[in-house]
């Protein structure tokens, strides 16, 4: 692995030429069902490193969600969520506890249009050894989520302290953003209120399925307090959910002028976009 910087734009890249030899939808058994080469024992969650890892030393993990080959995030009930959760919040305190790890992001992409090469539902964890520059964006200054009270309009719903909304600013159709209305740094942090955050999620995956009555492709990650012995007062835990999908069967393109320009162009009104998914019947 080579770690790089464009002296043109200062964009860090690391260069992983290994992970070009990793196999796509494989055509044998799933490995990731339980008696699979990744899950050879029973489980109801499961996390191990990564065998084609973007990051080395056991920097990059997958979290098994479910036995279930078949199952979707929001079927596995808030019961099964907040198993999801509780191990997303503990590989953040494990990973993070480490001296050459300054940064924990939790992660999904779902869905082959958006790089998924097992159906299996599971997502992946990146341990960084810097802040990356997105979340990092995010940090400075005072919590603009505190600061910030999404209009009610463009909630799709709630439970205890964390809230989903479509944000007024929404570079994708149907993104919606997913926060505690509590100042809470990370996942460990909202120990408490993890059974909250995975009704919410259940809900709002849920919805996003039904509103095109198909499975919706999407990438979800949470952006959490650094775990390099910084203050980081801003921290405050939140979930970024940017489905792929902006109308039946009909893909939301990032292309050149978008790109090119890092200005986004949003074709469906946030404010609609929240009323359809609050309409959307799971």
């Amino acid at each position: 692995m080579d770690h790089r910087r464009d002296p043109l734009t200062g964009r860090g890249v690391v260069v992983t030429a290994s992970r070009q030899k990793r196999p796509n939808l494989p055509r044998t058994d799933c490995p990731f069902c339980p008696g699979g080469l990744e899950a050879p024992e029973p489980y109801q969650t499961r996390w191990f490193p990564n065998r084609w890892p973007a990051l080395p030393d056991g920097r990059c993990e997958i979290v098994l969600y479910t036995p279930e080959h078949d199952a979707t995030f929001w079927s596995l009930g808030v019961d099964g969520a907040e198993r999801v959760v509780r191990l997303w919040s503990e590989r953040t305190a494990a990973l993070g506890a480490r001296a050459d790890v300054a940064y924990v992001l939790v992660f999904e992409n779902r869905g082959t249009e958006v790089g998924a090469t097992i159906p299996h539902p599971h997502g992946q964890i990146y341990a960084f050894g810097a802040v990356p520059p997105n979340p990092l964006a995010e940090l400075h200054g005072p919590c603009r989520l505190c600061d910030d009270e999404p209009p009610a309009e463009q909630v799709v719903t709630r439970s205890g302290p964390w809230r989903a909304w479509v944000p007024t600013a929404a570079a994708w159709p149907y993104e919606v953003r997913v926060a505690p209305a509590e100042h809470l740094p990370d996942l460990p942090a909202a120990r408490a209120t993890h059974r909250d955050l995975a009704s919410v999620l259940v809900e709002v995956l849920a919805r996003l399925d039904a509103l095109f009555a198909e499975p919706m492709p999407y990438m979800l990650w949470f952006h959490q307090r650094p775990t390099d012995g910084g203050e980081w007062p801003a921290a405050h835990v939140h979930l970024h959910l940017a489905p792929y999908h902006r109308a039946p069967g009909t893909p939301r393109f990032v292309a050149a002028g978008e790109l090119g320009s890092g200005v986004y162009f949003n074709p469906v009104d946030p404010a609609h976009a929240a009323r359809q998914l609050r309409d959307a019947r799971p």
